[in-house]
């Protein structure tokens, strides 16, 4: 093409210096072009020339003509040089390309590399909040033990202290019966050794006097009684005490166990509860390796999405849905890191289902866009790719909901790769799978990301109970630092 432009000039200018010669010379246009300029006899000169005039015209002349024959000379170099050049952009072209696809590989690789670290290590700090549990109920029901154990030792020691106070009681009334036992075996002595006439002079009467003695008799039979009743039950209470105080120091050995137990478990809840705390570290900074990976992912892929103009969208979504802003951004977070990772494939270099494809066709025809011209979801080994935009929406599914996202953004047709129109449209399908509250926010999850809540499937189901799980954390997340 360059060649073919440049042979044109130069022949437009040698054409029109043969016209001047023409022209000047009175050369008939209809002979022969070189007989008419080196076969011209002599006495045709024109009158103002010589012979030298014409031998430099000749000269002239020829040096243009000898320019004429080396035009498809240059004209071939220049048409060899440009198919030179061409091979090499082209090659270079996809040289270019194959680095970025190469680039792009490698960082889905590791993308993909982190995300299993990413989950292995979630597994773990889950494994070890079970454990801290499990921890934590021991020591509740360890504590529970110990403050039993407590209130029977203290029972257990009010009940001795009781026993040694009826035990005082018994001594104190032992003495009083010990003292009067004693002055009336004084008296009982002192009538014993009275000789009889004696008791008989001084008695009022014979009878009065061996009355006396029989009454005197009576009350210390009855003494004597009451001292062994009173020692029998000392000997009682005594028993009780040592029992109690058996029952005391057999708590007391329990209760030390429950503690040394409690404190061991203590020490292991802490050790657990620092064992947490490094898996969180540890997953912190592999998720934001994974943001800075996802980040340049998106560089490569050309995808630029603010986190305000997320953040501002999903408020708006929930005020329209009454789904909490916290869940649609851990939904969002979950299904594309906020819109940083929408996908990695185009139309051409995916496998897409037959029915996504011819809906993925009339989405691109109706906002006018290439076919090639958007990036979508790569598929994996096994199913298919085509999910589009920040909420990673299948072609069949946006169109369930383009209707409802035309009325609430205002945009006709609505737009998938638009971040108010995807954010919208996920609001609006987890509100529909019941999001609006709280408890039916894992439902929704797995609904989105399975098309069901209850998949029968063992693995499907535990993907999905993953998935769901992820997202309620990352909702929590959202919810405290907002």
């Amino acid at each position: 093409m360059f060649g073919t432009m440049i042979a044109r000039a130069v022949w437009r200018r040698f054409d029109r210096r043969i016209d001047l010669y023409i022209a000047t010379q009175g050369v008939s246009q209809d002979a022969p072009l070189f007989l008419s300029i080196f076969n011209q006899p002599v006495d045709n000169l024109p009158e103002h020339g010589t012979m030298e005039h014409m031998e430099n015209k000749r000269k002239k002349i020829f040096l243009s003509m000898a320019f004429v024959l080396a035009i498809p000379v240059l004209v071939a170099g220049q048409v060899s040089f440009w198919r030179g050049i061409s091979p090499k952009a082209n090659a270079d072209d996809a040289a270019s390309a194959v680095v970025d696809q190469s680039a792009i590989d490698d960082t889905q690789g590791s993308i993909s590399d982190l995300q299993d670290k990413l989950k292995k290590e979630q597994k773990a700090k889950e494994k070890l909040q079970q454990n801290l549990g499990q921890i934590q109920g021991a020591v509740a029901s360890t504590q529970k033990v110990i403050n039993v154990t407590k209130s029977v030792i203290d029972e257990t020691a009010s009940n001795i202290s009781r026993k040694e106070a009826e035990m005082k009681n018994l001594n104190d009334k032992i003495e009083l019966q010990k003292s009067v036992l004693r002055g009336l075996l004084q008296q009982v002595y002192y009538n014993q050794n009275q000789p009889v006439l004696n008791v008989v002079f001084t008695s009022a009467n014979f009878a009065d006097a061996f009355s006396n003695t029989d009454h005197l008799l009576t009350i210390e039979d009855r003494l004597s009684n009451i001292s062994a009743d009173i020692a029998d039950t000392k000997a009682q209470v005594e028993d009780d005490k040592a029992q109690l105080a058996l029952e005391k120091q057999k708590h007391e050995q329990i209760l030390s166990d429950k503690v040394e137990q409690k404190n061991g478990l203590v020490a292991d809840q802490l050790d657990v509860q620092d064992n947490i705390q490094e898996k969180e570290a540890t997953i912190q900074e592999l998720q934001d390796k994974l943001n800075k990976l996802k980040s340049d992912l998106s560089s490569l892929l050309g995808t630029v999405v603010s986190t305000n103009d997320v953040k501002e969208a999903a408020g708006i979504a929930a005020n329209a849905t009454g789904v909490r802003k916290a869940f649609i951004l851990a939904e969002l977070t979950q299904e594309s890191g906020l819109g940083r990772f929408t996908g990695g494939c185009t139309y051409k270099n995916t496998r897409v289902k037959p029915a996504d494809a011819t809906v993925f066709k009339q989405i691109m025809k109706e906002l006018g866009y290439d076919i090639n011209s958007r990036k979508i979801s790569c598929a994996g080994k096994i199913g298919y790719g085509g999910a589009m935009g920040i909420a990673q929406f299948m072609p069949t599914t946006w169109t369930g909901y383009k209707s409802y996202i035309s009325g609430a953004t205002g945009h006709n047709p609505p737009d998938p790769w638009s971040v108010i129109d995807g954010v919208m449209g996920m609001a609006k399908k987890l509100a529909n799978g019941g999001a609006t509250s709280k408890s039916g926010e894992k439902a929704a999850s797995m609904r989105y990301y399975c098309g069901t809540s209850t998949p029968t499937n063992a693995s499907i189901k535990a993907a999905c109970t993953r998935y769901a799980a992820n997202v309620q954390s990352l909702a929590a997340g959202y919810e405290k630092n907002n």
